[in-house]
C-alpha cells in the first residue's frame, strides 16, 4: 500500500500540503482533486519521485510498477503501434534478449541480419548477455512471454489505439505525422499499455470525445491495479473512482466512494461545522454578556474572571466557506431576432472534402441542443459553420446560411486561447473590447471570474490553460451575445469552474449550441440532442444513456458482431425504454416531495431547538426565577422537551438519509 507519514511538500516556496497521514490500499481508485494550484499534480510527481517531500515520509512497494502519461511526445519515426508497445518494458526486454539468444551471426548470415544482431546485443547490459544458443535460456524467455501475455500483446495494443479512435490504417504511421492532441492520446496508450500496479493520470479526458471518454471509463473501470486519477469530470470520477482524495487549505482528506458521495459527505460536514460555528457564537455572547455585566461588581467578579478563562479556552472553529471563487452571471443581451440562425440545405467541409451535408437547422432564442457524435463526425466542422467566416468559421460549400437581424453570436473554441495576446493582462484585453467602462467595474467583473488584484493586471502569456479558459469566456459573455456556441468549454476547468459555467448556462436565455464530453454539463444545460453521424446532422431520440448505448452497438457493429435489429424491434425497444424512465421519474417526484417535508420539518425542529438551548443557556432565566421550585418545574419541562427534539431531529435525519440513498438507487439503475 501507499503510506503517508506526517508528508509535507510544496513548490517554489509555497507549501501545498502539511502534516499529511493516511493510507492508500492496493486496488483502489481514487480520485484527486482540488482547486487549480492546491497541489494535486505535484503530488503526482512526488510519488513518481519527481518532486521531494519537505519533511514526513511517503512509503509505496518497492516491487511495483508505476506508469503515468508523458507530458510531451518527440517527433519520432516509430509506427503507432510499436510506439505503444515500447509502454509494456519488460516484453520489449524479452524481445530483445530473444533476438540476442536465437540469433548466431557467421559467414553463412547476411549482414543486415548481423547488423541487427550486434545492435541488440549492444542494448544489453553485460550481465544480460549469454551464450549464443542457450537454448534453456530461450525456452525461459518463451515462458515468460507466455506468463505476461506477450503473444497477444500486438492484439491488445491494437484495442487500445481502437478504443482511443485511431483507425487501423492509423497504426503503421509515424508517431511524427500526428498532430498534438494524438500525440496526447498515443502518450495514454502507451502508458495503459504497461500491465503497472500503480497508474497515475493527470486529467486523461482533456482533448477526448465523449466516445473515448466512455471507452477510457469503462477501461478503467476493469484496471486491476491502484489508480490515482486526476480530472474536473464529475460524471467520470463518479462511475470509475471508489475513493476521493480531496486537497483544501494544504491538508489532505480522504473519503470513500466517488464524487458525489464526496459532495454528500463534505456538505454534511460543512453543515455540522456551521452548525457548531454559529452555537459557539451565542455562547461566546451569552458569555461575553455576563462579562460585560458583572466585571465591575466585586461580588461577581470571580466568576466573570472564570468566564473569561472559558471564553479564552474556547475552540475557535472556522466558519464554513463554502463560497466559489467564480460568481459570474450572462450579461442581458440586446433582443434578439427569431429565429436566430436558420441554415437550409447547407453542405460544410473543407476545400472539396465535405464532412456534412443536407444540413437543415433553425436556431431559436432560448433553445439549448447539444452535439453528439463519434470523434471526427464533424460536431466541430458544424459549429465552425454556424459561427462564420467574420469569427474564424466556416462558410458553407452550398445551400444557405442566413443570420437574423440583431444576431450577436458568442463562439468559444479552444483554438481561440491562442488568440489571447501573451503579453497583455485581462485588464488590457477587456479595455480593448470595451473602452468607456469604468475600471472599476472592469475590475470587479473580472474578479467574478478570479483574475483579482495583481493578477487581473498580469500578462496573460504566464496563465495556465484553466486561467486562459476563464479569460477566454470572460471576454466573450462581456460582449452579451444572444447565441453561444461552445465547443469543448471546459477543457483545463476545474470542478468550481465548471459548475459555476453550468448555473449561468441555467439562467442564460439566449440560444446555445454546445460540444462537451462532460456528461453533467450537457445533462443539465441541453434541452435538445442532435446527432452527427454519417455526414448528416439529426435529432437524437434519446438521452446520454441512450447514446451510450448507440455507441456500443456501433463499436460491435464496426466489429461484425451485433446483428441489427428491425425497425418495429426498435420501436418497441425504445417504447419499452421511455416506459421505464417514466416510471423512474414518477418515483423520483415523490422521492424528491418527501425529501423536501422533511427538510422542512427539520429546519422548524433545529430552529425550535436553537432557541431552546439559548435559553437554557440564558443566566436570566434562573436569576429571575424567585421561587426555586417553579424554576426547577420549568427548566425540567425545557429539558424535556429539548430532548424530544433531539430524538425528533436524528429519526428526521435517518429518515433524510434513507430518501436520498432510494434516490441514488433510482438515479443508477
Amino acid at each position: 500500500m501507499i503510506l503517508l507519514r506526517n508528508l509535507c511538500f510544496g513548490r517554489n516556496g509555497q507549501k501545498l500540503v502539511e502534516d499529511a497521514s493516511l493510507q492508500l490500499h492496493p486496488g483502489w481508485k481514487i480520485g484527486l482533486i482540488g482547486a487549480n494550484g492546491s497541489g494535486k499534480s505535484s503530488f503526482l510527481a512526488l510519488l513518481r519521485n519527481e518532486l521531494h517531500a519537505e519533511s514526513g515520509d511517503l512509503e509505496l512497494p518497492h516491487a511495483w510498477v508505476m506508469a503515468h502519461v508523458a507530458q510531451e511526445t518527440p517527433a519520432l519515426p516509430d509506427p503507432a503501434i510499436e510506439f505503444t508497445l515500447d509502454g509494456d518494458t519488460e516484453l520489449r526486454a524479452i524481445e530483445r534478449r530473444l533476438v540476442e539468444a536465437e540469433a548466431e551471426p557467421d559467414a553463412t548470415h547476411d549482414d543486415q541480419r548481423k547488423s541487427l544482431w550486434d545492435d541488440q546485443r549492444k542494448s544489453l547490459r553485460d550481465d544480460q548477455r549469454k551464450p549464443l544458443w542457450d537454448g534453456h535460456l530461450i525456452g525461459e524467455l518463451h515462458g515468460r512471454l507466455g506468463e505476461i501475455g506477450g503473444y497477444a500483446a500486438r492484439a491488445r495494443a491494437a484495442e487500445l489505439l481502437h478504443g482511443l479512435g485511431f483507425s487501423t490504417e492509423d497504426f503503421s504511421r509515424p508517431v511524427a505525422d500526428f498532430s498534438g492532441g494524438w500525440r496526447v492520446r498515443l502518450n495514454l496508450a502507451r502508458a495503459l499499455m504497461c500491465r503497472s500496479d500503480l497508474l497515475l493520470l493527470d486529467e486523461p479526458t482533456n482533448h477526448l470525445d465523449l466516445d473515448t471518454v466512455l471507452w477510457l471509463e469503462n477501461w478503467l473501470k476493469t484496471y486491476p491495479g491502484t489508480l490515482i486519477l486526476i480530472s474536473h469530470d464529475r460524471d467520470f470520477l463518479d462511475a470509475v473512482a471508489d475513493h476521493t482524495l480531496h486537497i483544501e487549505q494544504a491538508r489532505l482528506k480522504l473519503y470513500s466512494g466517488g464524487y458525489s458521495d464526496f459532495e454528500r459527505l463534505r456538505g454534511a460536514q460543512l453543515a455540522l461545522q456551521q452548525s457548531m460555528y454559529e452555537k459557539q457564537q451565542r455562547e461566546k455572547i451569552h458569555l461575553q454578556s455576563y462579562i460585560e455585566r458583572f466585571r465591575a461588581k466585586a461580588t461577581k467578579a470571580r466568576q466573570a474572571q472564570s468566564r473569561i478563562k472559558a471564553l479564552a479556552r474556547m475552540e475557535e472553529v472556522t466558519a464554513a466557506h463554502v463560497d466559489t471563487p467564480f460568481t459570474f452571471r450572462f450579461r442581458d443581451a440586446a433582443a434578439a431576432p427569431d429565429p436566430l440562425l436558420v441554415v437550409h440545405d447547407g453542405r460544410a467541409g473543407y476545400g472539396e472534402k465535405t464532412i456534412l451535408a443536407d444540413i437543415r437547422l433553425t436556431l431559436r432564442p432560448g433553445q439549448r441542443l447539444a452535439l453528439l457524435g463519434r470523434n471526427g463526425a464533424g460536431k466541430s466542422t458544424l459549429v465552425k459553420l454556424l459561427a462564420g467566416v467574420h469569427l474564424g468559421g466556416l462558410a458553407p460549400l452550398s445551400g444557405s446560411r442566413v443570420e437574423g437581424k440583431g444576431l450577436k453570436v458568442g463562439y468559444f473554441a479552444q483554438h481561440q486561447l491562442e488568440q489571447l495576446r501573451p503579453d497583455e493582462s485581462p485588464m488590457q484585453h477587456l479595455l480593448r473590447l470595451d473602452g468607456r467602462t469604468r475600471e472599476q467595474e472592469l475590475r470587479t467583473y473580472l474578479g467574478s471570474f478570479d483574475f483579482r488584484n495583481d493578477m487581473a493586471t498580469a500578462p496573460c502569456g504566464r496563465f495556465s490553460g484553466g486561467e486562459k479558459s476563464r479569460l477566454a469566456l470572460a471576454l466573450l459573455i462581456w460582449q452579451k451575445p444572444n447565441l453561444l456556441l461552445l465547443d469543448e468549454p471546459t477543457n483545463h476547468l476545474d470542478l468550481e469552474m465548471r459548475e459555476a459555467l453550468n448555473l449561468a448556462l441555467q439562467e442564460y436565455e439566449g440560444g446555445v449550441v454546445l460540444v462537451s464530453h462532460d456528461r453533467h454539463l450537457l445533462r443539465t444545460t441541453a434541452d435538445e440532442l442532435w446527432l452527427v453521424a454519417d455526414g448528416r446532422v439529426q435529432v437524437f431520440d434519446g438521452d446520454l444513456d441512450d447514446y451510450s448505448n448507440w455507441l456500443a452497438q456501433q463499436r460491435s457493429a464496426a466489429a461484425g458482431a451485433a446483428p441489427s435489429k428491425g425497425k418495429q424491434a426498435n420501436r418497441a425497444d425504445r417504447a419499452q425504454v421511455a416506459a421505464q424512465r417514466q416510471a423512474l421519474q414518477e418515483q423520483q417526484r415523490d422521492l424528491q416531495k418527501d425529501l423536501t417535508k422533511i427538510e422542512k420539518q427539520l429546519a422548524e425542529k433545529q430552529a425550535e431547538l436553537g432557541l431552546l438551548e439559548a435559553r437554557l443557556a440564558d443566566p436570566l432565566l434562573y436569576a429571575a426565577m424567585e421561587n426555586p421550585a417553579a424554576a426547577s418545574v420549568l427548566v425540567q419541562d425545557l429539558h424535556q422537551r429539548k430532548t424530544e427534539l433531539e430524538r425528533a431531529i436524528e429519526q428526521d435525519e435517518e429518515r433524510w438519509l434513507e430518501l436520498h440513498d432510494a434516490l441514488d438507487n433510482l438515479s443508477s439503475a
